[in-house]
């Protein structure tokens, strides 16, 4: 159960995607990596370690073996979470009370955001210079940490038809209570809890987010519940494994976070963009390599795209495929999709099947019921940058998208194994 404690201390201390980001840049530098930045020049050297961001809320790290490298070992997962993103100017005044002017972030299940107690985390900027005709902002992580807001349901006295199905109109119902005040001004909280003048800050990405402690659960404790399984779960779970793998000679070791990929990754920071072949091209010429030498180490080279999947419902198993079942705590799970929602294929599932077996952790296989439409996720947008020999995998989850979900605990070790494994594995690819 330590895996699963340290997974649900990590989520608790990652209430928004740039603290989760933060969360792994400490870890990183605690391990003696070394901190590059995308504005400055890099001098890389053999058998060093590094890691660089973008938007302080996508992250790349990698171990540099002998700069003539063969390829790259590459997983990526996400650091958002569906949530309720707090809009410019947010104060609503309506009967003595002061709501929050929000906008749906992401594709959530939206009825168990109401009648909890919420906070509120992520970033603000604030001016850093008095000096005439000079721009600088410097950013200020923030997280409440307190029972702040609810979102509070309409009694069903007034609504009996609320449990026969109701359309949500997001902009009224799902308005959050912050404060009976009638001087509230939501800036002046902001400036108090970062302790920095109210006038010097210009702007926010603040989200909602369910202040739920995550627990392991169960009559033998084998399920854990917890908010943002998806997809901290993955990010945690690879993170884990890139560091407890030792060095390769001759393939470099990425481990990637995307953020975006709840609202379709076409960011500057998302898997849609250009952070990872960036990166990957300034190794390449960092290690005095040329472009025919970037090409081949691509062509040599695999992506673990790790995002959760869904795990059988014991109350809705028609929704699931008839034969293809995923069961918590029954391994990583390998996504297939004819559609192209999943990169993975008859070789990239073969590669990941034989990296379990080595590393003596069950798989699973998740395909859709036929006649529902599934998600997508991050590998098949990031191979539009980068085309890269890919399999999408997750680990089995319940109620995905809601603002708790479960899962299983023994999968949190399932899955750090075969990343470990991963990571460690010589890949011979036709």
């Amino acid at each position: 159960m330590n895996s699963a404690n340290a997974l649900l201390d990590f989520i608790k201390n990652s209430p928004s995607c740039f603290h989760a980001v933060k969360n792994i840049q400490e870890k990183l530098l605690a391990q003696g990596f070394e901190e590059l930045d995308e504005r400055k020049k890099w001098n890389l050297q053999e058998g060093k370690n590094y890691f660089v961001t973008r938007n302080n809320s996508s992250i790349i790290s990698f171990k540099l073996p002998a700069f003539d490298y063969r390829g790259f070992l590459i997983t990526a997962s996400h650091s958002d979470s569906p949530s309720f993103k707090i809009k410019e100017n947010p104060e609503i005044k309506s009967e003595g009370l002061t709501t929050l002017n929000v906008e749906r972030y992401g594709g959530m299940l939206i009825a168990p955001w109401f009648d909890r107690a919420l906070s509120i985390a992520g970033r603000i900027l604030v001016k850093n210079s008095d000096e005439k005709n000079k721009i600088s902002l410097k950013e200020v992580l923030v997280n409440f940490d307190k029972d702040l807001v609810t979102i509070p349901n309409l009694a069903i006295h007034m609504n009996r038809e609320a449990n026969e199905g109701h359309h949500f109109d997001i902009q009224n119902e799902l308005r959050p209570v912050i404060s009976a005040d009638k001087n509230f001004r939501f800036k002046k909280m902001l400036a108090d809890q970062a302790g920095v003048k109210e006038d010097d800050i210009v702007s926010y990405d603040l989200f909602l987010y369910n202040r739920d402690q995550g627990k392991i659960w169960g009559q033998d404790g084998e399920f854990i519940i917890s908010p943002k399984l998806d997809d901290l779960e993955c990010a945690y779970t690879c993170l884990e494994g890139f560091l407890s793998a030792a060095p390769l000679k001759d393939m470099v070791q990425l481990f990637v976070v995307f953020d975006n990929e709840e609202v379709g990754s076409e960011s500057r920071q998302g898997a849609g963009s250009t952070f990872l072949q960036d990166t990957l091209r300034r190794i390449n010429e960092c290690c005095g390599r040329n472009e025919e030498l970037y090409q081949t180490a691509v062509a040599n080279s695999f992506l673990v795209s790790a995002d959760n999947a869904h795990a059988l419902h014991p109350n809705y198993v028609s929704a699931a495929d008839p034969v293809n079942r995923p069961q918590v705590n029954g391994g990583p799970v390998i996504k297939f999709n004819a559609a192209q929602k999943y990169t993975s294929d008859a070789v990239s599932a073969s590669v990941f099947k034989q990296v379990c077996e080595k590393a003596k952790v069950p798989y699973q296989i998740f395909t859709n019921n036929s006649n529902c439409a599934g998600g997508s996720t991050l590998g098949n947008i990031s191979n539009g940058q980068v085309s890269i020999l890919s399999v999408d995998i997750g680990i089995a989850q319940w109620a995905m998208h809601s603002p708790n979900e479960s899962a299983g605990s023994k999968d949190v070790d399932y899955m750090i194994k075969a990343i470990k494994e991963f990571y460690s594995s010589e890949l011979e690819l036709n």
